[in-house]
């Protein structure tokens, strides 16, 4: 009996030992871990926001999340690092392909340069920097409460896209069909919104916190709370409760923005509490964390109205 307790203790002993090692093999010392903003050149004069997660899981596999310039973040089931070149490569989101999307990267200098290979065929060009952390030291003082919409007309608002088809009638700010988005000319840091909004059945859009992170807005009653329906933010945070109302009816926002921490209540009743928002969601304006931004809505997913739309801004 004393040997083999002897026996297990070696081995125990020895898979720490192995633990360490891997720990500190410069391999798997992952300095790429963390989280990126990734700016890509789509060609054409097009830039458009992508985010990345690398982390540890078990003593040396990376594994991850992505943010492509559309659609939800997904899973990264295995991430490669090896002497600076990272990648990964994830199914498609939308195509209907065998066809994967493959990441490769260059780590320099703590930043990362490299090519998407999408799954159609194209390849784009990024760069990406660290996600600032966006931690406030003191909580917001708030400032005077600022009507973004006068109901009257765009003034204040910039469609963007040739092709605009927002109008106002009625105090109501709409979009009849699909096509551009809108967004303020102002942009802010920190802020409580409050928004009011109506869809027909099965109609979709969105509100863009600085342009980067969407609360969905989305024909959802009776559905599950997911992340990528009404009261979640994109791909990244459920909301606790389903409170969407029956398509035609006038529903609300009270949104809080401080940092990365973000509080939504719908239709008076609280979702979402004071949770950090990884990074960028998809179809976000740009990538630039660390800077103020715009309030945009979605003008691309169906018709959609918006009304009394009020910002307060920390001062």
């Amino acid at each position: 009996m004393k040997k083999l307790f002897n026996l297990g203790l070696a081995l125990l002993a020895l898979l720490f030992s192995n633990a360490s090692m891997a720990n500190n093999d410069p391999e798997f010392s992952a300095p790429v871990e963390g989280r990126w903003d990734l700016t890509v050149n789509m060609g054409g004069g097009r830039i458009a926001a992508s985010w990345l997660e690398v982390r540890h899981s078990g003593v040396n596999c990376l594994t991850g999340r992505f943010v492509g310039d559309g659609g939800s973040a997904r899973p990264i089931s295995l991430v490669v690092f090896k002497e600076g070149k990272l990648s990964f490569h994830i199914p498609a989101q939308w195509e209907k392909t065998d066809k994967e999307m493959i990441l490769e990267a260059n780590y320099k200098d703590d930043q990362l340069e490299g090519t998407i290979q999408s799954t159609v065929g194209k390849t784009y060009t990024f760069t990406g920097v660290r996600a600032p952390k966006l931690i406030r030291e003191k909580a917001p003082v708030w400032g005077t409460p600022i009507h973004l919409f006068n109901g009257k007309n765009l003034e204040g608002w910039m469609p963007l896209g040739k092709n605009n088809q927002w109008v106002v009638e009625k105090g109501i700010l709409k979009s009849p069909q699909s096509g551009v988005n809108i967004r303020t000319n102002k942009t802010f840091n920190d802020f409580k919104l409050h928004i009011e909004f109506r869809y027909p059945k099965e109609s979709n859009s969105g509100v863009y916190l600085r342009g980067r992170y969407e609360v969905q807005v989305e024909d959802s009653k009776g559905k599950d709370p997911l992340n990528i329906y009404l009261g979640g933010v994109y791909g990244f945070i459920d909301p606790l409760w389903m409170m969407a109302k029956e398509a035609g009816e006038w529903q609300s926002y009270d949104i809080t923005l401080v940092g990365r921490l973000v509080t939504v209540v719908v239709n008076g009743k609280k979702v979402i509490e004071s949770q950090p928002i990884p990074g960028v969601t998809g179809g976000a304006l740009d990538a630039n964390e660390g800077e103020p931004g715009p309030i945009m809505m979605q003008g691309d997913h169906g018709p959609i109205e918006y009304r009394n739309i009020i910002i307060t801004p920390a001062k």
